[in-house]
Parts: C-alpha cells; structure tokens; sequence
C-alpha cells in the first residue's frame, strides 16, 4: 500500500509533491497580494468607472447638462423617480463616492451606494449588460464586507 505520508528530511512522494507545491506557491500568492491590496486596486478601478460616467454629466466644475436630463428622460426612464431628479442625484453619486472610494473614507458606506446604483442599472436600465455589472458587485461586495485596507483614511482613523 502507497502511502502520502512523508517523513521529516525526505522529498515527497509523488502522490503528494504537487499538492506541497501548489499549496507553497499558494502561500507565497496570499502574502503578495494582501487584503489592502486588493482593497486598493478595487478602490481605485471602481472609482474610475464611476467618475468617469459622472464627467459625462456634467460640464465645467458642475453644472449638469440638457443632455443628462435628456437621458434620464428618454433612455434611462427610472420608473421610481423622476428624471429631474434622478439625473442630479446619481450625477452626485457618481462624483462624490469615487472621491471616497480614492480617500478610502466611509469606504464600506460608498461601496454599499454604488451597489445600489450598479443594480438600478442593472435592474431598469442595461439588462443586458449583466457581465459589466457583475464585476462591478463582486468589487463592490468586497470592499463593503472587507473594508478600504491599511492605505485608506479609514484605516487612519481606525474606521470600520
């Protein structure tokens, strides 16, 4: 009978080498690539995305457009809310959790916002578009369930 078990100071079977290799370079993976990381990269990816569709509303430092209430009225049609409003407020969504997200302030709290925001659109405006929508909340869940990580102003000022 073959056994897996290896003692001290000898090189592991066969059965076993590639588990012990893939389990080593697994460790090293996790302590390259830690949570605050992580957090970070998918801070600054989302924040991105957002400003930059909220740019598209707006000219100068912040003046809303006709052609973003346009939108709201014809293409995106919230069935809830009223375009008047509707355009101004997910216009300042777009500006103001991006800003947190880069900070890393109130991080769980604009993740949780921008969610919402991912999923109306989801929901009432691109059905189709489930692919981009679903990476956004996988991003999204995970700074709302894990946090900013150690380079945020959360992190700083021992924020949850």
């Amino acid at each position: 009978m073959h056994t897996t078990h290896t003692p001290t100071g000898t090189a592991p079977t066969p059965r076993t080498g590639w588990r012990t290799r893939w389990s080593g370079l697994a460790q090293r993976l996790e302590q390259f690539t830690p949570h605050g990381l992580i957090a970070l990269a998918a801070r600054l990816a989302l924040a991105g995305i957002f400003w930059m569709s909220g740019r598209t509303k707006v000219e100068g430092w912040f003046t809303l457009t006709d052609s973003t209430y346009l939108l709201f009225r014809e293409e995106y049609r919230l069935p809830l809310i009223p375009p008047e409003w509707a355009a101004p407020m997910a216009t300042v969504a777009e500006h103001l959790f991006p800003v947190l997200l880069v900070l890393g302030l109130a991080t769980r709290l604009s993740a949780l916002a921008l969610l919402g925001m991912a999923l109306v659109i989801q929901v009432f405006v691109y059905p189709d578009a489930w692919p981009t929508h679903l990476s956004w909340a996988a991003l999204l869940l995970y700074l709302a369930g894990r946090g900013a990580g150690a380079a945020s102003l959360d992190h700083f000022l021992r924020l949850r």
